[in-house]
């Protein structure tokens, strides 16, 4: 895939600003395209945009196909009159700079239901006509979805494998009973979704006018609470009763000595290359209905992935087991065509690896943070040996921040020791020839200065935002996902000076035709 040479930022949607305790697809996201286009960027970078299921991470979610319904603006329900303005007076009283999930869900919930009630109500024939149409055209994977969160709900939002017997093994008048029963609750959960779907390809539609892409990021896996496993479970390693044999994880790393545990249940990958990939390319067919770019999250999985038993309690007993490898990639090109992919190439990466990724043509990643350490993959990632074909972050949405980087120091859980961090950060020092004044934007510099074709870098290292605007700690279960941007942090200045490099670097983007 060849990558025009261009410039972006990383701010996941739950990470805006706003008035009902959460980022949505409202006037702020409309705010911050704005933003991106003044300063010259052209992309923007979200997480999984999907709805979220355990410790509210994006990369949990209770559905791989499905829009996470929090990210509906109820601002744009007033706009076309699904709900009143006075409707939203009881906003909850969140903290600017943090999402607090379960106050935004007890004060969402109520207004969308009433958002659809009003539908039912009042809803024209031509409305009505459209929402069919989207149900129809989605029903692929709505269905499934819309009777699991029915069901699940009436369990108590319980895991699908503690529901009632017949139903959580999905015995067809079983199915039927309960689809009779919350018929309801099922049309409701449609409808969030035709909201969602119709919200997000607006907001879509002004990023293209001001020449934006949008990268999207597609985990790997799927959580085991899912329609997706619910709805195949013979895709997955799982026991009769639909618990987990063998589940996902990375071995001992820079960010845990005791591996990554992720407990996502394991694919079959002969049953679904038996099917021709056919789950995978539904998969990848939805995810460029909703952004313009993907960036396959643990790529290295396709080629072998690390495979823990079912009820490990880490991720240090494992073992690498192969993956589809490039089939599954002749089949999606053969089925979608030319995908625009990205491949998150980072950790234990081999030879076998990169030789999938570049028999692919895929664009890899390289992370500057990672540059000034002591390991071999180390110099991979230092400017001076970058490539065209490279996505180059300053650090992700799983790093420290820059700023927090900077100023860390060896303590508990951390792998590194103190005198491996000073040893870090003077050999940055003298590769970027900071100060440390402005660190944040000596690395931004350093990155679009570089060969690499696209450079993307989070807005807390915009800002120079220490590690309290962490967005994740991988490993930990608490306080991540939670950052938001305070209202007014982005601003003319920062638009214009980083305009500037991207000019200076040539990475201004090329606007569409009228």
């Amino acid at each position: 895939m060849n990558l025009p040479r261009c410039s972006g930022l990383l701010l996941h949607v739950t990470s805006l600003p706003g008035s009902s305790g959460i980022g949505d697809l409202g006037p702020e996201a409309y705010e911050f395209a704005d933003f991106l286009a003044e300063a010259g960027q052209g992309i923007w970078q979200v997480l999984p945009l999907h709805p979220t299921g355990y410790k509210d991470s994006p990369y949990q979610s209770l559905s791989a196909f499905a829009g996470n319904p929090l990210l509906i603006s109820l601002e744009v329900l007033v706009e076309e009159g699904y709900l009143s303005a006075a409707d939203l007076a009881g906003s909850p009283h969140s903290p600017r700079d943090r999402v607090d999930f379960s106050a935004v869900v007890e004060y969402k919930s109520p207004l969308l239901r009433r958002a659809f009630e009003s539908f039912q109500r009042d809803g024209s024939s031509e409305l009505r006509s459209q929402v069919e149409s989207f149900q129809d055209q989605h029903a692929g994977w709505l269905d499934d979805y819309a009777l699991f969160m029915a069901v699940k709900a009436a369990h108590g939002h319980r895991a699908w494998t503690e529901w009632e017997e017949g139903v959580s093994l999905r015995s067809l008048p079983s199915l039927e009973a309960w689809g009779e029963r919350l018929s309801e609750e099922v049309a409701f959960h449609r409808f969030l979704q035709y909201l969602f779907f119709r919200q997000w390809n607006q907001l879509r539609s002004r990023c293209r006018q001001l020449g934006l892409r949008i990268m999207g990021d597609v985990p790997i896996f799927v959580a085991h609470d899912s329609a997706d496993v619910w709805a195949g479970r013979h895709l997955f390693q799982l026991d009769r009763r639909g618990v987990p044999t063998r589940v996902a994880g990375v071995p001992p790393d820079y960010f845990s000595e005791t591996g990554q545990l992720w407990g996502n249940p394991l694919y079959r990958w002969e049953d679904m290359a038996a099917t021709g990939y056919d789950w995978w390319i539904g998969r990848l067919r939805a995810e460029l209905e909703l952004v313009d770019v993907l960036r396959l999250d643990h790529f290295r999985g396709f080629q072998a992935y690390w495979s823990v038993a079912g009820d490990a309690t880490n991720a240090i007993e494992g073992e690498w087991v192969p993956g589809p490898g490039e089939a599954l990639f002749v089949r999606v090109r053969e089925a979608l065509g030319e995908v625009p992919i990205i491949a998150e190439d980072l950790g234990l990466i081999t030879d076998d690896v990169r030789a999938l990724k570049e028999a692919l043509g895929l664009p890899g990643m390289a992370i500057l943070q990672f540059a000034f350490g002591s390991d071999m993959q180390a110099s991979d990632f230092q400017p001076h040996r970058f490539t065209r074909n490279l996505v180059a972050y300053t650090g992700t949405h799983d790093n420290s921040t820059i700023q927090g980087w900077w100023n860390s120091k060896a303590g508990e859980g951390s792998t590194r020791t103190q005198s491996e961090i000073d040893l870090e950060r003077e050999h940055a020092r003298r590769y970027l020839a900071s100060d440390g004044r402005e660190v944040h934007w000596d690395f931004i510099r350093a990155l679009q200065s570089s060969v690499a074709s696209v450079v993307i870098v989070p807005v807390q290292d915009l800002l120079g935002l220490g590690d309290e605007a962490r967005m994740n700690l991988p490993g930990s279960e608490e306080g991540n996902w939670e950052w938001r941007l305070p209202k007014g942090r982005l601003n003319g200045e920062t638009a214009a000076r980083l305009r500037e490099m991207a000019q200076l670097y040539e990475r201004l983007p090329q606007l569409p035709d009228d």
